[in-house]
């Protein structure tokens, strides 16, 4: 979904980056016999997480300050410590200052740290959806970090898809609500088109071998590096930035670059983009009576604006807010989602609610 290795090269030189990044606490938690959705189980689920900010409590000993943060496809907790989020939240008098937040940043199932096809069982791996991840976050949360409400889950691309069925599986839960980058519908049209491109030219590679390759499905793998660059490209501002064929060009071999860069495990990817076959909150919208802070972007290939989606969802939650960033050449395409400074005044407000 990003170039995300360009995104790590500039944060290790940031000083702020170094900063959070040793404030950053890690830790695991383990659950027996995980039950997925699919009836399968997995004897230990392992998730993932870091931490940053105290945990504070109120007069009834509960957990009062917490934040979670939650991570889109192919991500993990620690790409929210990127100086373009982190810088413009985290510090004294942000909107999630660490000094009065406790911010939990789970790697998702399949993500991260966390239980992955590619620890050993390949394609064995219980298929995962999206309310697996989310039963893991939950449990997370209230069983292992002991918190009955959160202040706020924002999320991000695929986390703020998490966000939504949050908010129709445990309606109240969270106090508010911020999804950036995705629709609260089934993933459908293009959408489930380009996911669906990306897996079966992994699974179309000769070295794929059922996901039992002795070593990567390179071609496959290209393909897919391909259409991640395309979805999640703004046009406006690749067309500013690359005005003539040779800078193009250029600009796309150092993406591609990047993106191969990441050494991507094959049947990991196969499960990114495939667990959101069943994702589909629109029946119970309704339940979400809490503020929600919703926002996409102009220039999102991944959310299209003019499908319209938004503006028709968005009446069935009585308290929630749609804001569409205009495309311009300094946003970022899909991912203005991890640019704070795009949305921090609107996340200010939502938090003053």
């Amino acid at each position: 979904m990003r170039t995300i290795l360009t995104i790590i090269a500039l944060c290790f030189a940031h000083p702020a980056w170094a900063n959070y990044a040793d404030q950053a606490k890690e830790a695991a938690a383990t659950y027996k016999n995980f039950r997925f959705v699919s009836g399968e189980t997995l004897p230990e689920l392992r998730i993932n997480y870091t931490t940053l900010g105290t945990p504070r409590r109120n007069a009834k000993g509960e957990i009062d300050n917490a934040v979670m943060v939650l991570h889109g496809t192919g991500g993990s907790g620690r790409s929210f410590l990127v100086p373009q989020f982190a810088d413009e939240l985290y510090g004294p008098g942000a909107p999630l200052d660490i000094t009065k937040h406790f911010i939990i940043l789970p790697d998702n199932i399949g993500h991260g740290k966390s239980s992955r096809p590619s620890d050993g069982m390949r394609m064995a791996f219980p298929k995962y959806d999206y309310d697996d991840m989310v039963t893991a976050q939950h449990r997370l949360v209230t069983q292992t970090l002991g918190i009955k409400r959160l202040k706020l889950i924002l999320g991000t691309s695929m986390g703020c898809m998490h966000a939504f069925v949050w908010g129709t599986t445990y309606p109240g839960m969270a106090e508010r609500l911020a999804p950036f980058a995705c629709q609260p519908v089934t993933i459908a049209g293009r959408n489930r088109m380009w996911r669906k491109m990306s897996i079966d030219a992994i699974k179309a590679d000769p070295a794929w071998r059922e996901g039992n390759y002795t070593s990567p499905p390179e071609q496959g793998m290209r393909t897919v590096a391909n259409l991640s660059i395309i979805a999640g490209a703004n046009a406006s501002a690749l067309q500013a930035q690359h005005p003539e064929r040779t800078q193009a060009e250029a600009a796309l071999d150092a993406a591609f670059a990047n993106q191969m860069g990441r050494k991507t495990d094959a049947n990991d990817a196969i499960y990114w983009y495939d667990s959101s076959r069943n994702y589909n909150p629109a029946p119970n919208l309704s339940k979400i009576t809490v503020p929600v802070l919703w926002i996409n972007s102009a220039d999102d290939f991944i959310n299209p604006p003019e499908l319209g989606i938004a503006e028709r969802e968005v009446k069935k939650m009585p308290r929630a807010k749609f804001i569409l960033i205009p495309a311009s050449p300094e946003t970022k395409g899909h991912g203005t989602h991890t640019w704070a400074k795009f949305w921090k005044a609107d996340l200010a407000k939502l938090l003053s609610e």
